[in-house]
């Protein structure tokens, strides 16, 4: 296929698309032609195979084919509605995998789909890394208020700690030691730079919970405070249970220092590349 074709049907490719409803679409009558498919009832046959494939793949058909209605000219500057379906770009993907691989077109479909639907995965999990950073950031700074607050009501580093590894052993049914045995956790680490966000967020919810009680019923001692914390988080575990989760055995996460460290090299060489480009734009002649 030459540079000229290729270009041309990116083109297309891209004028196609369309959004319904907040989502990028396109419309199976237009991507018919557009991979080469004269006859629709034809291409009827590679979205059938496209939804069976969705569907072994354990997503939603409805989420990724909805029918929709599309007027098409019928002559005499009148229309009439015929049946068309909104694509998602995951669709489209599995359109293209489904398809007469000896049309050039489909060839096209494949890579373009392919490459566009991996740079869609690539900016989600990013976005999951960040989420999770975060969530382990703001456990950090809600623990380290709760040690202030703990420390003004009689309460030392060493008392904090004994309370805080009661109320792991109320969250996850296990004690700090063994839980860090379980999810291969270095004993040195906090068991929490290993804990999948959700678990982060846990944590972060019962403590939230005990800062907030322990001011409010203004607990004094080690004693009162560690039940308010146990009983926290209790009553977290008995939330996230009742929904299904089970938090000792949720599978352990990177662990989320080295996520860190990948997500700010990325932004380094993000800013490089940004640099990069205007030092060209700069050796670039302005036409004075």
């Amino acid at each position: 296929m030459k540079s000229e074709e290729i270009r041309d049907l990116f083109s297309q490719f891209e004028a196609a698309a369309s959004e319904v409803e907040g989502v990028e679409c396109w419309s199976a009558r237009e991507l018919q032609n557009l991979l080469g498919y004269s006859k629709w009832e034809n291409f009827e046959k590679v979205i059938q195979k496209a939804k069976d494939a969705c569907r072994n793949a354990g997503e939603l058909n409805e989420n990724h084919f909805p029918d929709i209605k599309k007027m098409v000219e019928i002559g005499s500057k009148t229309e009439r509605p015929v049946d068309d379906i909104a694509l998602t770009r995951y669709a489209c993907y599995l359109i293209a995998q489904n398809g007469d691989s000896r049309k050039e077109e489909i060839a096209f479909a494949q890579n373009y789909f392919a490459v566009q639907t991996r740079r869609a995965e690539l900016v989600e999990q990013r976005i999951l890394e960040f989420e999770r950073v975060r969530a382990r950031e703001k456990l950090s700074q809600t623990e380290r208020q709760l040690s202030g607050i703990l420390y003004e009501r009689g309460v030392d580093n060493q008392g904090f700690e004994i309370i805080r590894s009661k109320g792991d052993q109320a969250l996850f049914k296990l004690n700090t030691q063994m839980l860090k045995r379980k999810m291969g956790v270095p004993v040195s680490r906090p068991v929490a730079d290993f804990l999948p966000t959700i678990s982060i967020k846990a944590k972060d919810l019962a403590a939230e919970m005990t800062g907030l009680n322990v001011q409010s019923k203004d607990l004094i001692g080690q004693t009162k405070i560690e039940k308010e914390h146990v009983d926290n988080n209790f009553a977290v575990r008995k939330m996230l249970t009742q929904r299904g989760i089970v938090p000792e055995n949720l599978p352990p996460s990177e662990d989320v220092k080295k996520l860190q460290r990948k997500l700010e090299g990325d932004e380094i060489e993000h800013d490089a590349g940004d640099a990069r480009r205007d030092d060209y734009n700069c050796e670039i002649p302005c036409g004075h």
